[in-house]
């Protein structure tokens, strides 16, 4: 049997290819140096990360749902690690059941991970093991069909794992591919591809449908330029078209646009500087602006929360081992030099932590003699999350209002649960500080705040009502809040029901609809009925509505561009919680829609900029839901799109620019706990992706979208209710262009 063409050698064939020939990419464009000495030392560094137990090469990494990396593997080495992000410290994860390296590690939607094949030495595997976060225990799973290393692991949007090509231990590459299912634990065979390949890449696109590209048709075998596309549906391939040149140990990277940007590799006898972008829409290939600033293959490409792409260390085929890092940038299809590693890398791995940086660790830096154990983070020069000045009192289930003059109200809350307060506080963007303005009337929590239209010219005011003074004490006053004064006056007639947790939603009209929530602590106080609040009576503001044809709690209500209101799900003593009905205000009657697929509460929905709406998370028949869906008024249909990366309970959510939603937090549900965590759906591509997370887990936590231009405006998260306690902090969130 041919050893394995592991790391050391593979780095052994490379340097052999390079020295056969000088690559055909020796002129550097003019344009391409210039934007590189400029982008350089524009704010992004490397800073160490420490060192792990072992030195580690050819290993894999993975991003767990604490915020954790688990680091599996590698030449020297059959133990995890384990980094903690936050306190910057490894820890030992125990050891795997099989020493592996080139193996691949999944993280499945349990919060497991599944590691498959790799080999050792000159033995390889085809073994597959489960490492638990909860216990710390890795336990043997199916076993593949046959040894494997080499290979591409991609978790499908039904959850289980495809497993497609690699090398077979014997120098013969393969071509088939098998499914993980982990219900099962059993591996099934699935269609074969037309080519054996190893040294490829497999991308999920957001069709569903997985892309994979070039590599060779066996350890020394012919470099591929084909790409082939898997159907989950019919477990099928088919050709795609293909690149512009032959690639191998290539990278390929998913970006926001739902474009699959493929970079370097070897071309042969040599590595390349050519990148090139694919388009699912249109099966086709377009070669990016300008090159890489050197050739490279064998390195990492990470996907930052800016939607850029950090390439780091691989080689070069001449001077194999590289510190260097490259930065593409999707806007202007271009690429720009970064600040280098502290060293070169080969056979490292790199993950995109949840703080927005990007932990290197491990590989060679000379090719395959040594391996090292040192770790360093890449900080990029605009985070997604950022903290801005904190709130002068701590608060939860309070209301965040953003005026028409970009300033945000942060008004009322409790810090304690029971205690409701009246303090105001007034946050301005230009500035970027609190300060004090003045107080509510009365004391509440779980109350709305909507910013009523200008009357006669006047400044514009904000009517707060109904809330909860303490756990027993549920309001049906009102109050309208003056900003220029930081005065607020009860109206001369309240609700007709006291309530809380109900929502609030400002009409065309000018007039503000109140719907359902509770008048009391027991179940059977949940409420079907409406109110109506007119801004231009002063006499007699509030008049009933008609009611909703449920009673409703941790409900939704979306004002439509129709100037209608859409109320989705909620808590109902009926147990329909998939109910869906629609407010027309010219009419003054409510109608029934089409119910969602599955009943949920306590869940997110989102206005997109198309006029449908994005419904996410809450707690289902089963408990709290990853699941979305998306509502088209104009046809009345529900459209499942992908799942959240986690299940998420009484999320927070706003609207993002370009069809795009930031939903962070929340409670993940049973054994979970409060999420920290964000990610932003994107209509136009149905993919969620990562956000990053805050510096605490948080719920009920205040939402605001601050003025600003495009996809630029940054969101403010004000307070919230943490793992010890109500939180006075507040955080913004950058989103990508």
């Amino acid at each position: 049997m041919n050893a394995p063409v592991g790391f050391g050698r593979l780095a052994a064939l490379v340097l052999t290819l390079a020295m056969a020939g000088c690559s055909h990419e020796d002129f550097a464009d003019e344009l391409n140096v210039e934007s590189h000495a400029v982008a350089l030392g524009s704010g992004s560094s490397w800073s160490s990360a420490g060192s792990m137990a072992a030195q580690r090469a050819d290993h894999a990494a993975v991003l767990l749902r604490s915020g954790a990396v688990l680091v599996t593997g590698g030449q020297s080495s059959q133990g995890a690690e384990l980094y903690d992000v936050k306190l910057g410290r490894w820890s030992s994860a125990g050891a795997m059941v099989v020493a592996r390296q080139r193996h691949t590690a999944t993280l499945l939607p349990s919060g497991k991970v599944l590691v498959v094949g790799g080999d050792f030495g000159a033995a390889t595997t085809g073994t597959a093991e489960l490492y638990d976060p909860a216990t710390g225990v890795w336990a043997s799973t199916g076993s593949l069909d046959r040894l494997r290393s080499g290979h591409t692991a991609t978790l499908l949007p039904s959850g289980k794992v495809l497993v497609v090509g690699g090398d077979s231990g014997a120098g013969v590459g393969l071509a088939t591919a098998r499914l993980y299912d982990a219900a099962t634990g059993a591996w099934t065979e699935t269609g074969a591809m037309a080519t054996a390949r190893v040294g490829h890449t497999a991308t999920l696109l957001p069709s569903g449908k997985v892309l994979v590209t070039g590599g060779r048709n066996g350890p020394q075998g012919s470099f591929l330029r084909t790409a082939e596309l898997y159907d989950p549906a019919t477990g099928l391939w088919a050709p795609a078209r293909v690149m512009g040149s032959v690639r191998s140990g290539h990278s390929a990277t998913l970006l926001l646009s739902g474009k699959v940007l493929v970079a370097g590799g070897m071309n042969g006898i040599n590595a390349t500087r050519g990148s090139e972008l694919y388009d699912p829409a249109t099966d086709a290939w377009t070669p990016t602006s300008n090159l890489l600033p050197s050739e490279r293959a064998l390195h990492t490409a990470t996907l930052l929360h800016s939607g850029e792409v950090l390439v780091a260390g691989g080689t070069d085929g001449s001077d194999p081992y590289l510190e260097t890092a490259v930065l593409y940038d999707p806007p202007s299809d271009r690429w720009f030099a970064k600040p280098s590693m502290s060293m070169s890398r080969l056979g490292h791995t790199a993950t995109l932590l949840n703080t927005g940086e990007v932990l290197v660790a491990g590989g060679s830096p000379d090719g395959g003699v040594q391996r090292s154990s040192s770790t360093e983070r890449y900080m990029p020069t605009a985070p997604p999350w950022a903290p801005a000045d904190s709130l002068d009192a701590p608060r939860y289930h309070h209301t965040t209002t953003v005026l028409e003059s970009g300033v945000v109200l942060a008004a009322g809350g409790t810090a304690t649960g029971t205690a409701a307060l009246t303090s105001v506080e007034r946050y301005d963007a230009h500035v970027g500080n609190w300060v004090a303005a003045g107080s509510l009337a009365t004391a509440r929590f779980l109350h709305t705040a909507t910013e009523l239209p200008s009357l006669n010219g006047a400044p514009r005011k904000v009517l707060v009502v109904g809330g909860q003074g303490s756990s027993s004490l549920f309001h049906a006053t009102s109050e309208v809040y003056d900003p220029a004064t930081s005065q607020s006056t009860l109206t001369t007639s309240g609700l007709a029901t006291p309530r809380s947790r109900h929502t609030a939603t400002l009409l065309p009209t000018g007039q503000v609809l109140v719907v359902g929530g509770r008048s009391g602590s027991s179940f059977s106080s949940i409420l079907a009925t409406a109110e109506l609040y007119d801004p231009s009576s002063s006499v007699t503001p509030w008049r009933a509505a008609p009611s909703m044809s449920r009673r409703r709690l941790y409900h939704t209500a979306t004002l439509l561009p129709s100037g209608q209101v859409l109320v989705v799900g909620g808590t109902t003593p009926e147990g329909d919680t998939n109910t869906v009905e629609l407010f027309d205000p010219v009419r003054n009657e409510w109608v029934g829609k089409r119910a969602m697929s599955v009943t949920r509460y306590g869940h997110t929905a989102v206005l997109l900029s198309s006029g449908r709406v994005l419904v996410a998370g809450g707690w289902g028949a089963r408990g709290a839901l990853s699941s979305a869906e998306v509502y088209d008024p104009a046809t009345d249909t529900w459209t499942s799109v992908a799942p959240m990366s986690i299940t998420r309970y009484v999320p927070m959510a706003v609207p993002l620019a370009n069809n795009r939603v930031l939903v962070l937090g929340g409670d993940g549900g049973s054994g979970v706990g409060l999420l920290d965590t964000a990610e932003v759906f994107d209509l136009n591509t149905g993919m969620w992706t990562s956000a990053g997370a805050l510096p605490a887990a948080v719920s009920n936590a205040g939402v605001a979208q601050l003025p600003g231009t495009g996809a630029g405006a940054h969101v403010l998260v004000t307070g919230g209710l943490g793992a010890s306690g109500s939180l006075a902090t507040t955080e913004l969130y950058t989103p990508a262009p």
